[in-house]
């Protein structure tokens, strides 16, 4: 067992540096992803180590980037691509939802596009307009389409490899304000399936359902809730689209009442599916109805209003007493 600490940054390069180094069909491509090795340092020294032909700066063009990616995969190739920031996304989102997500339906099955588009997303950091954006219900929405997001290092790392590996296109979003954050990596573990949820905390009177940055902020209401006398659930749900709903039913028939956590706004967001499907197959278990809590329908604020916007841990809390006082 070859285990190692290391941050959800540094995580995400081991893994990419191992899909490089063990396909020679992989290759990296984006807005300053070789010789800066990415605003965040992602792909720090894979241009030099594996050349720009395997990891290649791109002009400023998201839309060029993904059309090129899907081009490259029609000739067998496997790229991973970077959007720099979460709001960046939108010039490409024509090429992701009309072309990637839609052509193996198109060629009936006869093409695959194993295309990975990685998007730093979410607030937490202080950044600009266009920088905080939790835009993973729109691609959840769009059939042909796997959306992931880690919570941990060690989900990280083997998440990238399943990503890179797999023949259809994922859209990996990666918490940008857990970058730092860091756990322990088995690099030679066997990984559990890449859209399976899995319970990171376990509890009797409620479960906790998140993903991606807030997992970190549930599982710190789950313990202060415990010196409360509060017994609380935390599911990982790790994967947006498919949704590992078995997971979250099992555990909403065991506590009887679920709260769901995200940091893009609660309106029309991942976690309303969560509850209409919950509420259908498990509402003669349920205790109370299912609580969403999230961002509010607003632009992204400032920086200096983000801690307002985004979900913490009294927010949390409430929705856990809320819940329990039914």
């Amino acid at each position: 067992m070859a285990v190692e600490k290391m941050s959800i940054a540094k995580a995400l390069n081991e893994s990419l540096r191992l899909a490089l180094d063990s396909d020679p069909k992989v290759l990296i491509m984006g807005e300053d992803v070789g010789k800066l090795g990415g605003v965040f340092r992602i792909t720090d020294g894979l241009q030099k180590d594996f050349g720009e032909e395997r990891v290649i700066d791109t002009p400023l063009a998201e839309s060029g980037i993904v059309g090129t990616a899907i081009g490259l995969a029609l000739r067998g190739y496997r790229p991973v691509v970077e959007i720099q920031f979460d709001g960046f996304v939108f010039p490409a989102y024509d090429q992701i939802v009309t072309q990637l997500a839609k052509m193996h339906a198109r060629a009936l099955g006869k093409v695959k596009l194993p295309v990975v588009v990685r998007i730093p997303y979410g607030g937490g950091i202080g950044a600009v307009e266009h920088h905080s954006e939790s835009p993973e219900a729109l691609f959840a929405h769009v059939a042909g389409l796997k959306v992931v997001s880690p919570s941990n290092a060690s989900d990280a790392y083997w998440m990238m490899q399943q990503a890179v590996q797999s023949d259809d296109p994922v859209i990996f979003f990666e918490p940008k304000r857990r970058y730092w954050d860091k756990g322990e990596v088995d690099t030679e573990a066997i990984p559990g399936p890449l859209h399976r949820a899995v319970t990171v905390r376990e509890g009797s009177d409620l479960t906790l359902v998140a993903y991606g940055p807030m997992v970190k902020v549930c599982l710190e209401a789950a313990e202060a809730a415990q010196e409360e006398g509060k017994s609380i659930e935390v599911l990982d749900l790790r994967s947006m689209s498919p949704i590992d709903f078995d997971a979250i039913q099992a555990s909403a028939e065991k506590t009887g009442r679920v709260v769901v956590v995200h940091e893009a706004p609660v309106f029309y967001g991942s976690g309303a599916e969560i509850a209409a499907r919950i509420t259908e197959r498990c509402f003669y278990h349920l205790e109370a109805p299912v609580l969403r809590v999230g961002g509010y329908h607003v632009p992204y604020p400032p920086a200096r209003l983000e801690d307002e916007y985004l979900p913490g841990l009294d927010r949390v809390l409430d929705a856990v007493d809320r819940s329990l006082a039914y």
